[in-house]
């Protein structure tokens, strides 16, 4: 029997998904090459793999839209690579809900061991006495951890990215304590933390949307002047 973990690997460039598939059987892992949306929908429906590594620039569907679509469905580990170096795709990448970021051209052991980094996480499993509240409720909103989303004080179901999701939670896990944005980083992006990375700032712009929160005076997540953010309310936990 076949123990090796499959990596399903999406990229229209037949040379770089030949050396990624080339690289990753040679170290233990079982890979498929698609070349685009289509081939993916196809593959993932074929047979179960562990980790997809996604390339944000396809023909048709692009990566990000492939992405955020899987994301509705499975928690399957992604990895995305993309030509581009602006911050702002990294960014948008991961609030699309992508589990890391690798700009190209990189070394093929540095997305190795990103995905082993990756698999790591999403294979560690948790103890019954550390999987956490069921759901968090502050004032009239409840954040449901289980289906991951966002109830409105009326009952209306929102939806979350994963990074607005793992951001929200942080807060909700330190209820009225200053967060300056360095933690905030370390402690949704681990080692991959950026010092100069301004997606904090916008991940808690759309949190306050999703909130509804006046912009000009926010009352649930507040900014500290020099020092960063608090979530200013009392916070009650749920468990299952």
């Amino acid at each position: 029997m076949d123990t090796k973990q499959k990596i399903l690997i999406v990229d229209d460039d037949h040379d770089i998904r030949s050396l990624l598939a080339d690289y990753l059987n040679d170290n233990g892992y079982q890979a498929t090459m698609v070349a685009d949306g289509k081939g993916m929908w196809a593959a993932l429906a074929e047979q179960h793999f562990e980790l997809i590594v996604l390339d944000l620039n396809l023909p048709g569907d692009d990566g990000l839209t492939l992405c955020r679509t899987l994301r509705g469905k499975s928690n399957l580990p992604v990895i995305m690579l993309t030509a581009r170096s602006e911050p702002l795709d990294r960014i948008i990448g991961l609030e699309m809900g992508a589990d890391d970021y690798l700009p190209k051209p990189f070394e093929p052991r540095e997305l190795l061991a990103r995905i082993r980094s990756v698999l790591r996480r999403a294979h560690t499993p948790q103890q019954p006495d550390q999987l956490g509240p069921r759901k968090y409720v502050f004032g009239e909103w409840t954040l449901d951890t289980t289906a991951r989303h966002l109830l409105s004080p009326e009952g209306t179901v929102i939806s979350l990215s994963g990074a607005e999701f793992k951001m929200l939670s942080i807060f909700l896990e330190h209820p009225n304590r200053v967060m300056n944005r360095d933690q905030l980083l370390n402690m949704t992006h681990g080692r991959d933390a950026d010092p100069f990375d301004r997606s904090i700032d916008i991940q808690i712009s759309r949190l306050r949307q999703k909130l509804r929160e006046d912009a000009r005076s926010p009352q649930i997540i507040k900014t500290v002047r020099n020092g960063g953010y608090v979530l200013a309310m009392t916070v009650s936990t749920e468990y299952a």
